[in-house]
């Protein structure tokens, strides 16, 4: 029997984060290593299988078919609220009004 590995799972809110540290076999799939975690015990009604995955900020295409590595971080992403774009464009939106708003204090 091979040596385990030791690895970490990852996953936050904006109200919390965890982080859970984990030995498992070689050759373990992201998925398999996400799901023995046991992260979902944290976060009630998270379903780890569902989410996209990552290492170390990378996003994983085939969770299920890549291996992980000692010492990786497995991250589970939350779905998007909002379009980052569209996060951008209301921002700036947001800064242009206030910049203008600005002006016409200084100008009265």
């Amino acid at each position: 029997m091979s040596e385990q590995i030791e690895i970490e799972v990852a996953y936050a809110t904006p109200e919390k984060q965890k982080i859970v540290r984990l030995w498992v076999n070689p050759g373990t799939s992201v998925l398999d290593a996400a799901l023995q975690s046991g992260i979902e015990q944290y976060f009630p009604g998270l379903q780890v299988a569902s989410l996209p995955m990552g290492i170390w900020g990378k996003r994983v295409a085939k969770p299920e078919a890549q291996s992980i590595q000692a010492g990786e971080r497995i991250e589970l992403y939350r779905p998007l609220l909002i379009d980052p774009k569209a996060a951008r464009a209301n921002r700036a939106k947001k800064l242009a009004k206030e910049q203008q708003a600005d002006e016409n204090r200084t100008k009265t």
